[in-house]
């Protein structure tokens, strides 16, 4: 299964037919690219269920719709189990930013967590998932972002990344990480229940 969400409505791309979230499901060869995303845009559907017979082939044709773009990031606690946040426009994320040509993925994402929230001493655990969302810039892009979990003992003050648009960067207890949940993205949700269920 693939989940792609837009304007944090899910696209998922399936072979079950289960649709436990009782979104309009269609047959993945039946609908026009182009006609999702308006459905996502300017319809009250909450979501859409793209029936695949062949996951990996219809996969590769759905990318061929955008530029790929690869980042990677984490989730980072610390030793009282306290999450790391940043926040950027007026929403509470997790640090992550673009691959950059030649580089690791799991190097990029210690690399991004380190410039936005000048955080150092961290140790790359396990990877916890990889999310993907598309947004329009210069053309559809769909950035697909692999997720790690982070550990790290750092105890100096943290500093947010002002150039990269983020005010303020912090860790947040298990009440207050549900608060920031609240005011965050579908896919910063799927990341710390990923991280909640392993």
């Amino acid at each position: 299964m693939y989940k792609v969400f837009v304007n944090d409505k899910p696209i998922i791309i399936t072979s079950s037919s289960k649709n436990e979230n009782k979104y309009a499901v269609y047959p993945f060869k039946k609908l026009l690219f182009e006609e999702i995303l308006h459905k996502l845009k300017h319809d009250t559907l909450k979501g859409i269920v793209l029936n695949s017979t062949d996951l990996e082939k219809d996969w590769a044709s759905f990318t061929q719709n955008l530029e790929v773009i690869p980042a990677a990031g984490g989730l980072v606690h610390n030793a009282k189990k306290e999450i790391l946040f940043i926040y950027r426009n007026g929403v509470w994320d997790l640090p992550k930013g673009k691959i950059e040509k030649g580089e690791s993925i799991t190097t990029a994402a210690i690399r991004e967590v380190e410039e936005e929230c000048s955080i150092f001493n961290l140790k790359l655990g396990k990877k916890l998932l990889t999310t993907y969302h598309i947004y329009n810039q210069k053309g559809l892009k769909l950035k697909e972002t692999h997720w790690f979990l982070m550990t790290s003992d750092y105890n100096k003050a943290l500093s947010p990344q002002l150039e990269e648009g983020i005010t303020e960067v912090c860790f947040k207890n298990e009440q207050e990480t549900h608060i920031a949940l609240q005011n965050t993205y579908a896919n910063i949700k799927l990341v710390y229940d990923t991280y909640k269920e392993a």
